[in-house]
């Protein structure tokens, strides 16, 4: 029976690497569990292997120590369950919109479904993000934006257990950015996902997640703290400007970025 507490589990992974310098640890002692339809978001500085637990939970790395575990099964590999967006939308750029949807989807469903199925599947994935009028586009028609909503309607089309996204809104500007936010509360309001998700930004964790994961600094990365965000669902960006909780929980972050993190950044220098 699957405990819908620890949906994801990661036990005391440890992840490796070899170099011309020698064996390097990104990360150690890592431990963690993500309920089924909770919106964790992974933050810390650069090198603080933010990345690298997120293509761990992806299967696209192996832990060199530890274990990761999905619905009761250990992660081995990349599944269709866990769907990644990252932030190069990594679309072909030779297909429209819906094409580049529809591989995605006759992988996953070619073997039970007919091509009309397909096609449903995949107009209903590009409606979600807002993208049906834009369908026959190829990306070199479309704005950046637009281009990572036909990858998270990719994504969605797979219908994954968990979502796995890695900065996907870092190459965009403020505006867009917003919008997109504001766009995934409401997908994942309608969907129910459990998503894990990679930033560098304060305010859009706060604003997204249930909780937070701050990442201590690399080498040998480890969790250094996790904050619940208390704020009721659906969020509203102007209304959580000044709501105390909001507030509460930013300064939190912060405080453990720039301040308890800045004196371990300064002992290493």
């Amino acid at each position: 029976m699957i405990d819908d507490s620890k949906y994801i589990e990661i036990h005391g992974v440890e992840q490796a690497f070899k170099t011309p310098k020698g064996r390097f640890v990104a990360l150690r002692d890592v431990n963690l569990n993500v309920a089924k339809g909770e919106f964790i978001t992974l933050i810390g500085h650069s090198g603080c292997g933010k990345s690298t637990l997120l293509n761990l939970i992806a299967g696209l790395t192996t832990p060199t120590e530890g274990s990761l575990l999905c619905a009761n099964k250990e992660i081995k590999g990349p599944g269709p369950e866990r769907a990644v967006v990252f932030q190069n939308h990594s679309l072909l750029p030779w297909l429209t919109c819906f094409e580049n949807v529809y591989l995605a989807v006759e992988r996953v469903f070619a073997a039970t479904e007919s091509k009309a199925q397909l096609r449903a599947r995949t107009d209903a994935a590009l409606a979600l993000v807002g993208l049906t009028p834009a369908a026959q586009k190829r990306p070199g028609e479309i704005s950046g934006g637009m281009k990572q909503r036909v990858g998270i309607a990719r994504a969605l089309s797979m219908e994954p257990k968990v979502l796995l996204m890695d900065e996907p809104f870092g190459a965009l500007d403020a505006l867009t950015r917003a919008k997109l936010q504001d766009e995934l509360l409401a997908i994942v309001q309608k969907t129910h996902s459990t998503v894990v998700m990679v930033t560098h930004d304060v305010d859009e964790a706060v604003l997204l997640s249930d909780r937070i994961v701050m990442l201590t600094n690399g080498p040998a990365a480890t969790i250094g703290d996790v904050l619940a965000v208390d704020i009721p669902r659906p969020r509203n960006r102007v209304e959580l400007a000044e709501d105390p909780a909001y507030v509460h929980a930013r300064k939190a972050v912060i405080d453990f970025l720039y301040t308890r993190q800045a004196h371990v950044e300064k002992a290493a220098a």
